[in-house]
């Protein structure tokens, strides 16, 4: 016997319980990754156990022994979370709940507890994700939760489980177009409006402390960092070279980490003077939106260089003296903000100041040799032959000479760095990625007395053909260094370029080793078919970031600005929003009135005849049949009522006419003569 011809031998309730329990599993399961992992595999074995229960037909456990185990859950939580409340422990709290009340299905009264715990597990996975796949995952869930909670309302028979799942599948179609003008129009008030977010919870990006070696993991990090759209024709980019999205600047080394002007050392405040920005810019400006992802961290990311304040909704944002943009709180969801930028600009004083000197100091008893490198390039005649000019140019060249000319190696694999990371770049390894040739190059820089630091953030981008946005991953993480020069101020120099020209110029990224399961999909799929189905899948889930999870306030306004609204409100849109909601509830007035039309029309007649009777005296019963009620009106009434029972006779004999078409007349007729009936009184009785 096969699966299929088993389970149609199951019981009924049997076969709802193991429906409702698969329902059950797909819920939690997308839960798994952020669940203890005692809770995952208590959930799964009672689910398990209530299955096996089921299908052998055997006894529920009894109470104390789910008070135990209830007990047990509620002590885990606590233990893990150390508290009961919150929304890390609140999520392990439900689907514990939910997993131990299925022990408990008796009653309907009991599938109806379970079926509301899963509506309301089902939308805590949304605390944790609001992707594209989430949703699909959860709309599937819904549908399943729908039709178990149809089914339940089928008590008798065995109906299909089909059958239900289209009544819930119209149900959820119906219910579309309201859940669609709510989502539009229903006010977005900050901060009352948005899914709760975990300030806290780490998330692959750019750090605040930069250790040699972070920025290369993130190049195994293929998610997208954030997108961009140029208003320019076609979407066109500024040359690959110029796409240096601004970060975290570090301007303070300790000998292992390089750490912003200002940072706090356990209770020791490390503050020093900057210097002030000095922004100036030439040309035209680059104007474009930003989408960037979530990264728990206060930073924008902007083109070098931003003067204006990027528009973000619902925050406010601040520069900094090193030109990094700064928001007032974490960006913990997806947030769409407007920039423009200037390509050409210069930052910085001009002359020399007692702040730069914070940009030439390193720790002692680090890197020797180092700074044995940098006195010789000091020293060196055909570098600085005139001492009364500034070699800083010159001594910049020879150190990128030397990177280009020295059999340097750029590479995501360099090995562990020890205590001397400059030393073992320069003279030992000579091998390394973005972060190490930066920080190698920023240490010679000061050395040799020259105010340097370092920048991080993103470099480059690839557009996507299918939607036109420029996507920016987490691989393009990028450290390069600026060099302060008098007369020009912070000058941008990227070492990286010299050791490896592609990595700026030509968009060429080192790959990180392919998976088993990429190798395979290799040996089926083409890459170009494979990076086609890529950028459709990066086109759909960036329209669902645009249109759904990033529909503000403003988008709302906008709306309503295309609707013909001058200087529309929140109050605009709840009165839009109230007025589809009437004409919705009039809509289904209208629906109720016309489907009662379609009911039986002579079932309704003699509905009417049976309360006309009853207002006179005469109850009969909903099943009796129009002759039988004839007789009981002539035994009742007499005489009196011989024109009530005539007609009577005449409605069941139109009943099994012959000729439908001529019935319908004869119906129209019986319906005018129900009006001019002489209907007995109470008194008539004999």
């Amino acid at each position: 016997m096969t699966l299929r011809q088993t389970l149609a031998t199951l019981p009924r309730d049997t076969r709802d319980t193991l429906f409702l329990l698969l329902v059950i599993a797909w819920v939690v399961a997308p839960q798994v990754a952020h669940l203890p992992v005692w809770a995952s595999l208590m959930a799964g074995a009672v689910l398990l156990w209530r299955g096996w229960l089921a299908w052998n037909g055997r006894q529920l456990p009894g109470r104390w022994a789910v008070a135990g185990l209830l007990a047990v859950a509620v002590a885990g939580t606590l233990f893990t979370h150390q508290t009961i409340l919150g929304r890390d422990a609140g999520v392990t709290l439900i689907v514990m709940l939910l997993a131990l009340k299925t022990l408990e299905l008796r009653a309907r009264r009991d599938a109806m507890v379970v079926f509301f715990l899963g509506f309301f597990t089902m939308l805590s996975n949304f605390f944790f994700s609001q992707s594209l796949p989430t949703a699909v995952a959860m709309l599937v869930a819904l549908l399943g939760l729908l039709t178990a909670l149809v089914n339940a309302h089928m008590p008798v028979g065995r109906p299909p489980l089909a059958h239900a799942f289209r009544l819930a599948g119209t149900m959820a179609l119906l219910g579309a177009p309201i859940m669609a003008a709510l989502f539009l129009l229903f006010p977005r008030m900050a901060p009352l409006w948005g899914m709760p977010s975990d300030a806290l919870a780490g998330r692959s990006g750019l750090s605040g402390v930069m250790k040699v070696g972070n920025i290369a993991e993130l190049a195994l990090d293929d998610s997208v960092a954030l997108r961009v759209r140029f208003d320019t024709p076609g979407g066109a980019a500024p040359p690959q070279s110029d796409l240096y999205f601004r970060g975290p600047v570090f301007s303070t080394f300790d000998g292992s980490e390089w750490h912003p002007l200002s940072y706090r050392v356990g209770t020791r405040s490390m503050e020093r003077p900057a210097t002030p920005a000095q922004l100036q810019v030439q040309g035209a400006a680059l104007r474009y939106e930003v989408t960037l992802e979530p990264h728990k961290r206060p930073w924008l990311l902007v083109l070098d260089a931003a003067r204006a304040k990027p528009a973000v909704a619902g925050m406010g944002a601040f520069m900094t003296d090193d030109l990094q943009w700064l928001t007032s709180r974490p960006i913990t969801d997806v947030t769409r903000y407007r920039a423009e930028s200037h390509p050409q600009f210069r930052h910085g004083p001009d002359a020399a100041t007692p702040a730069l000197r914070a940009y030439t100091e390193l720790p002692p008893g680090f890197n020797p040799r180092t700074l044995a490198l940098a006195q010789e390039l000091r020293r060196n005649p055909r570098i600085a032959p005139d001492p009364a000019r500034d070699a800083t140019p010159a001594l910049i060249d020879a150190a990128l000479t030397r990177l280009r000319t020295g059999g340097y190696r750029y590479t995501l694999e360099p090995g562990v760095y020890g205590q001397h990371t400059a030393d073992e770049f320069w003279f030992d390894r000579k091998e390394g990625f973005c972060e190490h040739i930066a920080s190698a190059f920023v240490v010679l820089m000061r050395a040799m007395d020259i105010p340097a630091r370092i920048v991080t953030g993103y470099q480059g981008g690839e557009r996507n053909a299918v939607d036109g946005y420029w996507t920016v991953r987490q691989s393009d993480a990028h450290a390069w260094a600026e060099v302060w020069m008098a007369g020009r101020g912070w000058v941008r120099v990227d070492p990286t370029s010299a050791v490896a020209p592609g990595r700026t110029g030509a968009f060429e990224r080192l790959q990180a080793p392919r998976g088993a399961l990429a190798t395979a999909m290799g040996t089926v799929m083409s890459p170009g078919v494979a990076q086609n189905l890529r950028a459709l899948w990066e086109a759909v889930n960036n329209g669902w970031n645009q249109w759904v999870l990033n529909y503000t306030q403003s988008r709302q306004l906008n709306l309503l600005k295309a609707l013909g609204f001058e200087s529309p409100s929140w109050q605009d849109l709840a009165t839009v929003l109230g007025a589809l909601v009437g004409l919705a509830a009039l809509g289904g007035a209208g629906w109720t009135l016309w489907e009662r039309s379609q009911h039986d029309p002579w079932l309704r007649l003699l509905a009417r005849a049976r309360q006309r009777l009853a207002s006179s005296g005469l109850t009969l019963h909903d099943t009796l049949p129009p002759r039988a009620m004839a007789e009981r009106v002539q035994a009742q009434f007499g005489d009196a009522a011989q024109g009530v029972a005539g007609w009577l006779l005449r409605l069941e004999q139109w009943r099994y006419a012959a000729q439908p078409a001529a019935a319908a007349s004869q119906l129209r007729a019986l319906h005018r003569e129900f009006r001019t009936l002489s209907w007995p009184a109470p008194s008539a009785r004999r």
